[in-house]
């Protein structure tokens, strides 16, 4: 620091001294203000190093002084950003102030951004420009409504700085040096962990520090608002569907006569309890007559407008082994228990509840594969996708005949899809579009079961990748999500695969309701068609699957006229179809992007295909079998049947996904992906 020799700036400078003292002095009490106000939001719990190694997803603020807004993807190609959480009123926030804009000057010019971010409930932006104007700070001053940001970065205190790379990973998060602290002051700082950090990165290396503690004032917290459910999480039966079931059975109800909890119980085992049990989906228990008494009405109102059991497929397409919709007798059954006021009757007639080991209905695992460490989920936010690789450790191939992915918070865990990913050679570039789907999880159900002889293989020396979509809450979270294998014990004769059947290319008009996007495969070898799983996202609508076997006429085999992204489901066909080479699969969506659209997060958005949940997705996926022997690789077989350009074939979702990444591939690009 330059002291000026004219007495005017000494006098000043000498000054501004005197207010870091006082400041100092001061601290403890400022402390306890911000104690009072804002409260830890982590309660102590957090680790010092809390996502470090995790990526931030993107946000936009407005410049406290400009009003325009600041987005951090807006800086792609920037080597590094440095977000500096600031409070007007925090003296050690004043304290480092210039030193922050001495900081900024000087690495500016390499490449890195300085963000000052305000999330203290208690400043307004008028305070935040005049924090800016007054120590002639340079770098933006953006207001975090909500705090927002803050709890997206985990941040804690005042003032806190989190250090992101090119591609928006935290590489550093902590103090900015250890000269200033609660009641102390040192000379000159004897560990520069900001200047480290940003060393370490503009040179390659590793950052040696990437975290350290932080004295300085809590954050003063709002709590976040929780997330407004704008329609039921299962919606009731479509119109479609209703119509399709009085087709079959007949608008007279079944005569059922008295019902006690011995026929009743027997159908909520069968139909409800794989859901509602205790760290599921369900909102509570069903697992004896005290639980099904104490819900009684609602059990009353969800199986008469056949919102439960949740079962989306139109009955006059296909027949499947876990349709798990309501015969005729069993609704009238429920029904009527309900209008009976429920009685219990003899309680040795009442069914015991279905035995689950450790929480998996495929049943115990032969084995289990977890993600390594915690994942912290920060308490606001829009994620990107996180991918965890897991090492698998096989040393020879192995036949997996159930599978089941596993969230270890069903809080924020939205989904997730394990991918097998084969070994590849040591020079070999990887891509997404090489792995092999092996299971996912979504609020519904999901597991792959195959029956015996059919198995999805994993070669020796795979890894698998989890792919988890998480949804904050309000709360920071911790998840360790698991995969459950079971392993083929008969000779395994055919060989299952999961192929998406998807459109990457499609544009969703702002306004539009009924919008088709459709796909298509074409098989170059003989299969059977084993399950289907529809995958949309909030403006998704309705889906169809139609095969067309060579002469025969085209055969819808699935629809879904009301797609539901709270409940997601996989339909396994009651018999597998035998398909010959030569059958094309189509499948057909469309897409509501109205204002009648209650879910729809933004009717006025040209909508395009995305990771997110406010963007839209396109996927028909299907399990199939083929003999065992016919592929040696994950990149044969019908997955990849028709992605060799014949004409009218659409594409698979892995071809499509090797040429984004083809079509995407830059030299040195260090844009976050959106």
């Amino acid at each position: 620091m330059t002291w000026r020799r004219d007495e005017g700036a000494s006098a000043l400078r000498l000054a501004r001294m005197a207010i870091v003292v006082s400041a100092l002095a001061a601290w403890p009490a400022a402390m306890a203000r911000g104690a009072a106000l804002g409260g830890d939001p982590g309660g102590g719990s957090l680790p010092i190093d809390r996502g470090v190694g995790q990526r931030m997803g993107n946000f936009t603020l407005k410049d406290a002084a400009t009003g325009r807004p600041v987005s951090l993807f807006g800086y792609a190609g920037k080597k590094a950003a440095v977000l500096v959480f600031m409070g007007t009123e925090c003296p050690l926030a004043e304290v480092y102030a210039p030193r922050l804009k001495e900081l900024n000057a000087s690495y500016r010019s390499r490449g890195v951004v300085f963000l000052g971010i305000d999330p203290n409930a208690g400043d307004s932006a008028a305070a935040i420009a005049e924090q800016a104007r007054k120590h002639g700070l340079e770098f933006p001053m953006l207001k975090d409504e909500g705090n927002v940001v803050a709890d997206m970065a985990m941040a804690e205190r005042t003032p806190e700085v989190v250090v992101l790379d090119g591609r928006a990973k935290i590489r550093y998060r902590g103090a900015i040096d250890d000269q200033y602290g609660e009641g102390t002051r040192k000379p000159e700082p004897s560990r520069r962990y900001l200047v480290d950090a940003l060393d370490a990165m503009l040179a390659g290396k590793e950052v040696a520090v990437a975290a350290s503690p932080v004295a300085g004032c809590l954050i003063d917290r709002v709590e976040p608002r929780p997330a407004k459910a704008d329609r039921p999480r299962v919606r009731p039966a479509a119109p479609e569907i209703l119509s399709g079931i009085r087709e079959a059975a007949g608008e007279k109800s079944p005569d059922v006569g008295q019902v006690t909890f011995a026929a009743a119980g027997r159908i909520i085992r069968d139909k409800c309890q794989s859901c509602h049990r205790p760290g599921q989906v369900g909102p509570f228990p069903l697992e004896g007559y005290d639980d099904a008494k104490k819900h009684a009405a609602m059990i009353g109102e969800v199986v008469d407008n056949r919102r439960m059991p949740p079962w989306h497929a139109d009955p006059r397409h296909g027949r499947f082994s876990n349709d798990r919709s309501l015969t005729p007798r069993e609704r009238a059954t429920l029904l009527a228990w309900v209008g009976q006021g429920a009685r219990l009757g003899d309680p040795k007639e009442a069914p015991p509840p279905r035995a689950f080991p450790e929480g998996w209905s495929i049943g115990r695992p032969d084995a289990v594969l977890e993600m390594p460490e915690d994942y912290l989920v920060p308490a606001q936010g829009v994620l990107d996708y996180v991918r965890i690789r897991v090492p698998a450790n096989f040393r020879e191939d192995r036949w997996v005949q159930a599978a089941e992915a596993q969230p270890g918070d069903r809080a924020v865990v939205h989904h997730i899809i394990a991918y097998v990913v084969p070994p590849k050679g040591k020079d070999a570039k990887e891509s997404r579009g090489d792995h092999e789907h092996l299971v996912a999880y979504a609020p519904g159900d999901l597991p792959s079961v195959y029956a015996p002889g059919t198995a999805k293989r994993i070669p020796a020396g795979s890894d698998f990748l989890f792919e988890i979509h998480y949804t904050p809450n309000g709360k920071a979270r911790r998840d360790r999500s698991r995969v459950g294998l079971i392993f083929a014990k008969e000779p395994v004769t055919r060989e299952a695969r999961t192929i998406g059947i998807a459109e990457m290319n499609f544009l969703i008009p702002p306004g539009k309701d009924d919008v088709p996007v459709s796909s298509s495969l074409t098989l170059d070898r003989d299969a059977r068609l084993l399950s289907f799983m529809p995958h949309m996202h909030l403006r998704g609508k309705d889906f169809r699957y139609t095969v067309t076997r060579p002469g025969r006429a085209p055969e819808v085999v699935l629809s879904v006229p009301a797609y539901d992204f709270g409940w997601q489901s996989v339909y396994t066909l009651a018999a597998p179809m035998e398909l010959p080479a030569g059958t094309r699969i189509d499948c057909l969506a469309h897409y509501d992007n109205s204002v009648g659209n209650p879910s729809n997060p933004d009717p006025g958005k040209l909508v395009r295909w995305g990771d997110q949940t406010t963007d839209e997705m396109m996927i028909g996926y299907i399990d199939v079998d083929f003999p065992r022997g016919q592929s040696s690789g994950p990149g044969d077989g019908p997955r990849e049947a028709r992605a060799g350009g014949r004409a009218g074939v659409g594409r698979t979702l892995g071809a499509l996904l090797r040429n984004r990444e083809a079509r995407n591939a830059r030299p040195g690009g260090t844009k976050p992906s959106p």
